[in-house]
């Protein structure tokens, strides 16, 4: 008899987060690969979706009778929509959480929760993205058989928020699949206008995201160095460049850039001389992640969610010191040898993180369960 896990694929939720949309891909495909005896992996895909089939090598896929758009509110709203039960697996807060068995019909639900933005920053936020983010942790309060955060940190503040006790488990991302630095990285570059050898951050205008910090950092050291923002939201761009302006950053110096491929982003990351973390926020660090697996040498702040996906592979700096983070970014481009030690020591952290490894403690919580 075949154990089948289905896993929510190509599920939007109203937060918007394509790296939560790439990581539910990534993640089906290493449960494939890592899939125990007699198990196997079906998707869970709104109509709308692609053919995922062969791309992830799935057993197959149970497709909603409704596109991505109306599932995730039907689902807010307790509507199963999809067929069956069984073990579901939800990369996201996105799933069919409703009373179930698992005792006598061994049926499971688990979901994700990759950021606690609706609670912690709800004005960064649509205000349906944060009531729907809220309704479905109440729900996965009342129905899910685990909760899985990326994080010890944010499942500390998770069980805060949410009566889940001991349904709360710390499983942890990693960077794309896809990213690589090609060949033609150069190229790549080029063809976005960068030139080389640029200090890298990510985020939006946002306060959470930490740009004011990280831009003061860099103005501060007083090197005439070009600046790249990753991620930036369409539209963002004129209040970033303000941020940069009153931080001593000219326009000149300052190249924003939205959502890149990963293969774009690598290249990205392999043309930065550093790339500086300055959030402040509990969310999954999806681009400090990137920075690992490329070796970039990182300058990060000091919270909880940086020291414990970092550990040794970055140079901190105290958020609550207004100069600390001047000080980190000028030590560490003082020399080359500081700057080739900590590229080292991002990439070696870097190998903690995997797919693989993420989808054998998925199949092990199941298991468990």
């Amino acid at each position: 008899m075949t154990t089948t896990l289905r896993v929510v694929l190509d599920q939007p939720t109203p937060t918007g987060d394509e790296d939560v949309r790439a990581a539910s891909r990534d993640l089906a495909a290493a449960l494939v690969a890592t899939a125990p005896s007699g198990c196997d992996v079906r998707g869970i895909v709104p109509s709308d979706a692609d053919q995922l089939e062969k791309t992830l090598a799935l057993a197959g896929v149970d497709r909603l009778p409704f596109p991505a758009a109306p599932v995730a509110e039907l689902w807010r709203r307790g509507f199963r929509v999809v067929a069956g039960a069984g073990l579901i697996h939800s990369p996201s807060l996105a799933a069919p959480l409703m009373r179930h068995d698992r005792v006598h019909d061994h049926d499971q639900t688990v979901v994700t929760m990759w950021d606690s933005r609706a609670w912690d920053a709800p004005d960064e936020l649509p205000r349906a993205a944060v009531a729907w983010s809220r309704a479905m942790l109440r729900r996965a309060a009342r129905h899910a058989d685990a909760v899985v955060v990326p994080t010890h940190a944010l499942a500390q503040r998770v069980a805060e928020i949410a009566p889940l006790g001991d349904r709360i488990r710390v499983i942890a991302g990693a960077a794309a699949t896809g990213l690589r630095v090609p060949s033609d990285e150069i190229g790549r570059r080029r063809a976005q206008g960068l030139p080389e050898g640029y200090i890298l951050v990510a985020g939006s205008s946002a306060a959470s995201a930490g740009l004011h910090a990280a831009f003061t950092a860099i103005a501060r050291n007083g090197r005439d160095t070009a600046v790249v923002v990753l991620d930036a939201p369409a539209g963002d761009e004129p209040a970033i460049a303000d941020i940069a302006a009153a931080a001593g950053i000219p326009e000149r110096r300052l190249h924003v850039r939205g959502a890149l491929e990963p293969v774009d982003r690598a290249a990205v990351y392999a043309g930065a001389v550093a790339f500086l973390a300055a959030a402040r926020g509990r969310g999954f660090p999806w681009r400090v992640l990137d920075a690992l697996e490329v070796g970039v040498p990182i300058v990060a702040t000091s919270t909880d969610v940086h020291r414990e996906v970092l550990l040794d592979g970055a140079a901190f700096a105290d958020p609550d010191d207004d100069g600390a983070l001047t000080d980190a970014l000028a030590q560490t481009l003082a020399s080359t040898a500081t700057v080739e030690r900590l590229a080292v020591l991002a990439a070696d952290r870097g190998r903690a993180f995997g797919w693989r490894g993420a989808a054998e403690r998925v199949w092990q919580l199941h298991a468990e369960l």
